[in-house]
């Protein structure tokens, strides 16, 4: 395997943890990432996870300042825009987030997690029909995206359409590693509680 490869894989990893792991766990690999592309002298990776580890404790504007950087080493890097973008929604700097969410996608048009972020955003600031062409687009590049279920079920629950939602959340429930994520499992069990009574099934 490559260094890039490493890399690319390590990263997979980190965006899993900050999905369903622990800031510590994310934490952790975002410095091992960091210390691989030091390693390797690779300029743009070591600027990203200097990004990385920067958004994970909170500090968005010096994320930024690193995202910016990576992307100069790196100007196809969709990941770097993407985290670039989340950092600007952190900041309340909303409807320009959406111009790097669109230059991540335009540079790297099969990066999921994009379509999948930028979907996230478009339904929580009320665009839901938006948001569900964005995490079905994301679910057509990566179709095992429990995460992105779990978002496209609460667009759907939005737009009022209980059993999309409703196979959708069922749809995650299949897709969590068995043993994993207690806490967000009983979550998604009492919303598709709440489902079977609005569609009249069981589950």
């Amino acid at each position: 395997m490559s260094k890039q490869s490493d890399l690319t894989d390590l990263r997979i990893r980190l965006d899993e943890a900050i999905t369903y792991g622990t800031h510590r766990d994310a934490v952790k690999l975002a410095k091992q990432g960091l210390k691989q592309a030091q390693d390797n002298g690779l300029e743009g990776e070591i600027e990203y996870f200097k990004g990385q580890i920067e958004l994970l404790n909170k500090n968005f504007t010096t994320a930024i300042e690193h995202f910016d950087a990576a992307i100069k080493h790196n100007p196809d890097d969709g990941a770097a825009y993407n985290d670039r973008a989340l950092c600007m929604v952190e900041l309340g700097i909303i409807d320009k987030a959406f111009y790097y969410f669109n230059k991540g996608i335009e540079v790297e048009p099969d990066y999921a997690t994009i379509y999948h972020n930028k979907g996230w955003l478009l339904n929580n600031i009320g665009r839901h029909s938006e948001a569900v062409e964005c995490f079905k687009k994301a679910l057509s590049l990566e179709p095992n995206r429990a995460v992105t279920y779990d978002n496209l079920a609460d667009a759907l629950f939005n737009l009022s359409d209980y059993k999309g939602a409703l196979n959708a959340y069922k749809k995650v429930l299949e897709l969590l590693k068995l043993g994993s994520c207690r806490g967000i499992r009983k979550q998604i069990k009492e919303k598709i509680k709440l489902l079977e009574q609005k569609v009249g099934v069981k589950f």
